[in-house]
């Protein structure tokens, strides 16, 4: 029925304005177009270049380290632009250029279609590429990633780009996940020339990432050191789903490769990563070398308010099946910049169609060409909706969380469902257990996983995507709504409460959120994490929109008492609507395998569940209202209008053809 409203809808619409719309016309067509709207932009700003030169060299920075540095500037029939330009530049850990089989890959062609910054050059911007200290061709060590040395780089690297001959002084940057992350903290130490950033799929916050709800995300740290290392190797190599991968460029006076070869030198003394956060397990945990609680230096958020007197313009860019939802709308929700975001159903790796060049050339032409494209006369959020009508997924907002958010809580029940062959089958729904006595036991089974394809994996360059769930769920509790009588929206955080108690004193609690189809398979949506001893909750240091903060410092952990005990902690945003007919799922377990670490013990706790009128276990979700009623008026009033523009425009022909024939 919504699909059929919808199409009705765009229907009466086209035939109401089509006739306006073609007598207009005659007056446009020798007009240029120009359009600047969300993910569409034309006519404002031109290619008007047809290629690019690149160059290298190094550039030395305070402490005098000397870091690799591309510089792509536009040509035009060969001819490198002489006029001063602005400059877009990147802070990389993972090669400026390479060398792949004896070719010559920059950054242009690591950028591919998600940046395509070819297209962005022609416009009429430099574009630079920087490797950071103790990676590819640059000197130096990197001891730990994020250090504030780094950070210090960014200003002096900014700072030489304004002064550069080809350079108006306008600088901004732009890139992804670590080359997303350095533009925070390049924007943290406030260089006086970096005007606009725009980050995609970055953190907010070091700890919640590496040791989710205190649990350590072994997988990705392990992985990930082993690319670094593999990275700031002069070898070839194989990576995942980026396959080839070659060794770093040096520059071009290193004509011999002796420079290169005594940066790569500095490289064998950079940390290693596992040893470095393995240890680290509380948020206030203090590194032996440094002395420094990592957590924290290394957060972005920490020097949020030297990002908020920067007055840097900030678009934050993420995907709602990336790892850092909640770090996009954390970063909007505390600063006060110029800023906008845009969350798409996107993994990691992932822009699927969107028009991502336009929205970008928008934002950068807008604040360092002095363009009025109209970007920020806009709602500021932008977000799609998961299993909405076709051409209907792009919704805006001007507040997070949606102000028609409807925290709804759906309860854990006895089952069965009738749905899944789980441990217990148990019901989800809205009403309160009324039973006095209601629990649910689980024998921990330790082999429970999301598997290799996930949001985390696709985050080191691993596969993406989600199987069926239902293989998981058998193997933990689950909570099954009976099929929806009609289309549920949930749209922000979801938050569950759960009373448990425990034959250990500790142990790790994965909740999933799934949409089960008519066909039974198990849809993932999204998951939260909690070891059960970092369960405290604290005031947090910033606005953690008003979810529950886990602070995890060592003074905070508490092993599990007797008692049934409750455990509050939300799930990663989402914007989904689960269709008529299928139902909402909640499953729990104890493990996730694959991508974090539990102590495995011998033999597997009994963990319980309670469901009962004293203790009652629940998820809260997000829940956004139908439109209510005034279909009808509605398609009324866009006939109504379209008739309206019709007879303005008859009239306006009119009194054209009436001057013409004046004329004559």
């Amino acid at each position: 029925m919504k699909r059929n409203f919808f199409l009705t809808h765009r229907l009466v619409l086209v035939l109401a304005l089509s006739g306006g719309l073609l007598i207009s016309n005659q007056f446009n067509a020798q007009q240029e177009e120009r359009v600047s709207r969300f993910g569409i932009y034309r006519g404002y700003s031109q290619p008007i270049y047809d290629g690019w030169v690149r160059t290298s060299q190094y550039i030395t920075v305070r402490d005098g380290t000397k870091l690799a540095v591309d510089i792509l500037r536009p040509t035009k029939n060969g001819q490198v632009a002489s006029e001063p330009l602005p400059v877009l530049w990147t802070h990389s850990r993972y090669h400026r250029t390479s060398i792949v089989e004896g070719t010559l890959r920059t950054i242009v062609d690591w950028g591919g279609k998600v940046w395509d910054l070819p297209t962005v050059i022609k416009h009429g911007y430099v574009v630079v590429a920087v490797d950071t200290r103790g990676g590819g061709a640059s000197y130096g060590t990197q001891q730990g990633f994020f250090s504030r040395k780094e950070a210090q780089d960014a200003y002096d690297i900014t700072e030489w780009l304004a002064v550069q001959p080809w350079s108006n002084g306008a600088i901004g940057m732009y890139g992804r996940s670590y080359l997303g992350i350095t533009q925070y903290f390049a924007a943290s130490e406030a260089p006086p020339h970096l005007k606009v950033i725009f980050p995609e799929m970055a953190f907010f916050d070091v700890y919640s990432f590496v040791y989710p709800g205190g649990v350590y995300r072994d997988d990705f740290i392990s992985n990930w050191n082993r690319l670094t290392k593999s990275l700031d190797a002069l070898t070839d190599f194989e990576w995942l789903t980026l396959k080839k991968r070659g060794r770093v460029a040096p520059v071009d006076e290193d004509l011999n490769g002796e420079m290169l070869a005594a940066a790569i030198r500095d490289h064998e003394a950079n940390r290693d990563m596992v040893e470095l956060f393995s240890p680290l397990i509380f948020r206030n945990s203090i590194d032996e070398i440094s002395q420094k609680m990592i957590h924290l230096e290394r957060s972005p958020w920490s020097y949020m308010e030297g990002i908020k007197k920067s007055g840097v313009a900030i678009y934050h860019y993420c995907g709602w099946l990336d790892m850092f939802p909640r770090d996009a709308l954390l970063w909007f929700k505390n600063l006060d910049n110029p800023q906008k975001l845009v969350m798409g159903p996107w993994f990691h790796s992932e822009y699927l169609g969107f028009d991502l060049l336009a929205e970008r050339l928008r934002w950068y032409d807008y604040w360092l060409k002095g363009i009025d494209t109209g970007i920020m006369d806009e709602a500021p959020i932008h977000y799609w909706t998961m299993g909405a009508p076709k051409g209907e997924e792009w919704r805006s907002a001007w507040k997070w969380p949606l102000p028609n958010e409807e925290l709804t809580n759906f309860y854990f029940q006895e089952g069965p469902s009738d749905s899944i062959q789980s441990i217990n089958d148990g019901l989800l729904d809205t009403d309160t257990p009324r039973a006095a006595i209601g629990q649910d036991d689980y024998v921990v089974d330790y082999t429970t996983t999301t598997g290799k394809s996930n949001r985390w994996a696709n985050g080191y360059g691993g596969e993406k995507g989600y199987p069926d769930m239902a293989s998981n769920d058998a193997k933990g509790l689950t909570y099954t709504t009976a099929p929806l009588v009609s289309d549920v929206e949930v749209t922000g955080h979801p938050v569950v409460h759960l009373w448990v108690s425990s034959t250990a004193e500790d142990g790790d609690f994965f909740i999933y959120l799934e949409e089960v189809d008519q066909d039974g398979r198990s849809n993932y949506i999204t998951e939260g994490t909690l070891r059960a001893s970092h369960r405290a909750i604290t005031k947090p240091p910033f606005d953690y929109l008003d979810l529950p903060y886990h602070r995890s410092y060592s003074e905070d952990i508490s092993p599990l008492p007797a008692e049934p005990t409750e455990l509050v902690f939300d799930l990663h945003p989402t914007s989904n609507i689960f269709d008529t007919g299928n139902r909402i799922r909640v499953t729990i377990t104890c493990a996730d395998k694959d991508n974090t670490l539990t102590l495995l013990l011998s033999p597997p706790p009994r963990v319980s569940v309670y469901r009962n009128s004293r203790y009652h276990s629940y998820i809260t979700l997000p829940v956004i209202p139908a439109p209510s009623g005034g279909k009808k008026i509605s398609i009324l009033l866009i006939v109504a209008i379209g008739l309206i523009l019709v007879v303005i425009s008859i009239i306006s022909y009119i009194g054209f053809r009436k001057k013409q024939a004046k004329g004559h």
